[in-house]
């Protein structure tokens, strides 16, 4: 099982490990700080000892790598990895953002059903079954997720069952999700965002989240 080490610290860009298998260009690690793609979460980008990683996959409680062919390690090598942390820090931002526009429509809006999400580097949508447009409650919506954003609460991230590695996160006072991302410590970090309705068929609605500012926080 490879070790999470994004849940300990999700704000490290740098992590020195060893390599636990090999399996021609495949490799896993024995602790890892690259986070793949999970729950519309899109993977990290960086390296392993130096070298690109063409794809990170969960693959039950292991993650596995796959680099160039030829890369030439073994079991047991001991590696450094590194993330782009401009991009976790957007992706951890977008991602809260996200969770909260979601929290909040879930809420407030009658008859809805979330049946998609997806977060990028630069955008973060959610899509709903819902028989009418959320035009008219968007800049509601907006208002009350920003408010909470700017409430500057703390951010609780957990196990709820550490052996089948659940997770949640944590507004106290607010809600309680479940969710293995990598998240903020406190909800400002969100900074500024615009909600944007998209008609993406009938009985049908998206929202895509945008940051208004990009000021990444120095890694730890």
């Amino acid at each position: 099982m490879t070790h999470k080490a994004f849940w300990d610290d999700p704000y490290l860009s740098e992590l020195a490990t060893q390599v636990a298998t090999v399996d021609g260009e495949r490799v896993t690690l024995q602790a890892t700080i690259f986070y793949a793609e999970s729950g519309g979460q899109e993977s990290d980008t960086g390296s392993i000892a130096g070298q690109p990683v063409l794809l990170a996959e969960k693959q039950g409680q292991d993650i596995v790598y796959t680099l160039a062919a030829g890369h030439g390690l073994q079991p047991g090598n001991a590696v450094t990895v590194r993330i782009d942390w401009p991009r976790r820090y957007r992706l951890m931002r977008l991602h809260f953002a996200a969770e909260l526009t979601l929290e909040t429509i879930c809420r407030d809006v009658d008859g809805v059903e979330k049946i998609g999400a997806h977060i990028g580097e630069h955008k973060a949508r959610i899509d709903f079954a819902l028989p009418q447009p959320i035009t008219t409650q968007l800049a509601t919506i907006t208002a009350r997720v920003q408010a909470l954003i700017d409430n500057d609460s703390p951010i609780v991230s957990a196990f709820s069952d550490a052996a089948n590695e659940r997770r949640y996160w944590e507004v106290p006072g607010y809600c309680r999700v479940p969710c293995g991302g990598t998240h903020l410590r406190h909800t400002a970090e969100v900074g500024r965002i615009a909600l944007k309705r998209k008609n993406v068929g009938r009985g049908k609605e998206r929202v895509e989240i945008t940051l208004l500012d990009d000021t990444p926080q120095q890694e730890n």
